[in-house]
């Protein structure tokens, strides 16, 4: 496994769960971050808490380039529930209403505001995880807050790095997991191809109308995207691009001046 652990005795000034009251009291914060993951099912091959083991090293690594170039952000500690609605009946997979994430965030949103932290950035790592209805909820309670939101996944172009389509458990999953946790994946000839089922409603199946998918009509391995074809190699490629542009987006967040944010 090419991705080392930090040393335990190695505080990062920037993890507020490794961090200790001494530091934390004195040390200026422009931009807090706040992983978000979810616990669910991820084929045969991955293990239930793929999203939040990525979200949460994508989180730390993104901070620490962003910190060494000068930004002062505070990354923390992960939610590892996410909105699984269209799982219901797939076994311990977890799920948060949307309702509760709102419940959630405006809680630690004030403890932000009221400590003046008025940037927040929420790093999401659950495709099921939608943000943006609670954000603009949240806005309008919160106006000298500037919140924001960053799919991780969204970040970098799959097919300049991956040959197979798919966004659960896929090449790509598979690839970072094999990159960031090897010793939690599954060989390979384990894993369900992930095939699909597409909807038979015209609209939906072409991306421009939507319905939930109901994860056991459509996928029988809970996967979607044939990951066989997964590298480790890969997966330190696609991690450090999406790191990358990520401490690009919080060294500038951690820079805006909220009130000259357009041109």
């Amino acid at each position: 496994m090419e991705f080392k652990p930090i040393n335990s005795t190695a505080m990062r000034p920037y993890i507020l769960a490794e961090n200790n009251w001494k530091n934390i009291k004195e040390q200026p914060i422009e931009l807090a971050v706040l992983p978000w993951g979810a616990t669910e099912a991820h084929n045969y091959h991955l293990p239930y808490a793929t999203d939040n083991y990525q979200v949460e090293a994508i989180a730390a690594e993104s901070a620490k380039l962003a910190w060494e170039d000068g930004a002062k952000v505070i990354v923390l500690p992960v939610i590892p529930f996410g909105v699984n609605t269209g799982q219901a009946d797939i076994r311990l997979d977890l799920n948060l209403n949307p309702s509760t994430q709102l419940i959630i965030l405006r809680d630690l949103i004030t403890v932000l505001d009221r400590q003046g932290i008025k940037k927040l950035l929420i790093l999401n790592g659950h495709g099921g995880n939608n943000f943006k209805p609670l954000l603009r909820e949240l806005g309008l309670e919160f106006p000298e807050m500037f919140l924001s939101l960053c799919n991780w996944f969204g970040v970098p172009d799959k097919r300049e790095i991956f040959e197979e389509e798919g966004d659960h458990a896929d090449e790509m999953e598979t690839s970072l997991m094999l990159y960031l946790r090897a010793d939690l994946v599954q060989p390979l000839e384990e894993a369900g191809d992930g095939t699909e089922k597409k909807s038979v409603i015209t609209g939906i199946r072409e991306g421009w109308a939507w319905a939930e998918r109901q994860w056991s009509m459509v996928s029988v391995d809970t996967g979607i995207g044939n990951p066989k074809k997964s590298t480790m190699e890969k997966g330190k490629t696609v991690f450090k691009e999406v790191t990358q542009k990520i401490a690009h987006l919080m060294g500038q967040l951690a820079d805006l001046d909220v009130n000259h944010r357009y041109k």
